[in-house]
């Protein structure tokens, strides 16, 4: 928790659904088991990817995601195919949930043909329309009036689905947020705002930033429905994105969910991060959503220690497929310098 004079405590935090969530709302063991999958790949991806990074095979800057798998579970495990989401830079964890598949996630960080955006986007570029992972960017809250303008389309054709659009921290001091805020306010659209609260914009302590660090506060004064969730539990955590996005089938308006976690490696892959004090960072990492939740499923009986091991040697194995296939995927030839830059003008002289 974050105390009052800006200080992040989190020796007292547990999993809270080990004591508030009954045993009726916790999901199959279907869907239990793919949150873990998931976050366990994302946490052994990313610890490659910066590895990789560090060691100059990786030339593109990458930005982890730990700490935050938990969160990216919850939204994996609550949109369906027709739901759209929009992530920011730090969206490794995002794409996975929304189904990109790690291979083509992989091959872009590398520049190469079988990326998302054929190799000529980069980490802050990813995107496949064909899961609803519509965007992804590189400046800080800019991602916020893109999700406003899918959210609107949706409402006016009446399709029934959800735009998600992620964030962190630092994103609610940027004008496009404030923008966006009001905009889906004042017309009602079906559009959850997942603020994922790792505490720091880059090198900046929240404290220092932001006058009240509890940013669901801010986000009410909008008339926005804001709740804050321990983003560290992934079950709390898929139980208010799986309100909120039924609020939004409903058009009941907006939602602004403050998920907390505490950003457990540097802002990018090879960052020093000697400035984060000792004490915040060991109490997160006794945290660290993808082990804590390994060890809840066991303890918990929903599972079993040679199931959970199971899916940890997939994880591995898929993790180590998806760099060897970006290691083999050649890279964009000189007849894709111009394509996707400039448009085709076929469509205005057909309509003239």
């Amino acid at each position: 928790m974050i105390t009052h004079d800006g200080e992040v405590d989190m020796s007292e935090q547990t999993l809270s659904h080990t004591t508030t969530t009954d045993a009726g709302s916790v999901p199959d063991t279907a869907v239990l088991e793919q949150m873990y999958r998931l976050m366990v790949t994302t946490t052994l991806a990313d610890k490659r990817s910066t590895e990789e990074a560090k060691a100059g095979r990786l030339q593109a800057a990458f930005y982890p995601v730990r700490g935050m798998e938990a969160v990216c579970a919850a939204i994996g495990a609550a949109l369906t195919p027709q739901d759209r989401l929009v992530s920011t830079y730090r969206n490794l964890g995002d794409a996975l949930a929304k189904g990109v598949t790690l291979r083509s996630i992989m091959a872009e960080l590398y520049g190469r043909v079988d990326g998302t955006s054929k190799g000529k986007g980069g980490p802050m570029h990813l995107h496949d329309t064909a899961v609803g992972f519509i965007a992804t960017t590189g400046i800080v809250g800019s991602g916020l009036p893109i999700a406003v303008g899918l959210a609107l389309a949706n409402q006016l054709d009446g399709s029934g689905a959800a735009t998600v659009v992620t964030f962190g921290d630092a994103a609610t001091s940027i004008g496009a947020y404030h923008e966006a805020m009001n905009f889906a306010a004042l017309w009602k659209l079906p559009i959850v705002f997942v603020c994922q609260n790792n505490q720091w914009g880059e090198h900046t302590p929240i404290a220092e930033y932001a006058p009240s660090v509890e940013l669901a506060k801010r986000a009410a004064a909008y008339s926005i429905h804001a709740e804050r969730v321990d983003g560290f539990d992934p079950l709390a955590t898929l139980h208010a994105i799986e309100t909120a996005v039924e609020r939004a089938r409903r058009n009941e308006g907006p939602t602004f969910l403050e998920c907390v976690t505490y950003r457990l490696t540097g802002h990018s892959g090879t960052a020093d991060f000697s400035y984060v004090p000792r004490n915040e960072l060991e109490a997160a990492m006794k945290r660290d959503p993808a082990p804590t939740f390994r060890s809840w499923l066991i303890d918990q009986g929903l599972t079993t220690g040679e199931r959970i091991d199971e899916l940890d040697r997939e994880a591995e194995a898929y993790v180590a497929d998806a760099f060897q296939f970006a290691e083999n995927s050649p890279l964009p030839g000189e007849d894709e310098l111009f394509t996707d830059v400039f448009a085709d003008d076929t469509w205005v002289r057909s309509v003239k």
